[in-house]
């Protein structure tokens, strides 16, 4: 029974410990930075963009939802779509 806890217990953890926490924000953008690939909403959080992210496209003020993951306390965008 000892030898079958231990790799489940690797096995478990491995597995959990890869899966992504992506959350969402929502709301009008205040400012984009192309050149540092940043989009701030009107809250003032921060988002970094993934560079497959066109930023192009944002207009400020136009509300949009946000998909990110906090990586070394920074908010990294992998989508931003209008909403």
């Amino acid at each position: 029974m000892k030898k079958l806890v231990m790799p489940l217990a690797a096995a478990i953890l491995a597995a959990t410990s890869s899966l992504a926490l992506a959350a969402t924000a929502t709301g009008p953008i205040k400012s984009v930075d192309a050149k540092d690939h940043t989009v701030m909403l009107a809250s003032g959080q921060i988002y970094h963009a993934a560079m497959s992210v066109d930023l192009s496209k944002l207009k400020v003020g136009e509300k949009v939802t946000i998909t990110y993951q906090v990586t070394n306390g920074k908010n990294e965008a992998s989508a931003i779509v209008a909403s």
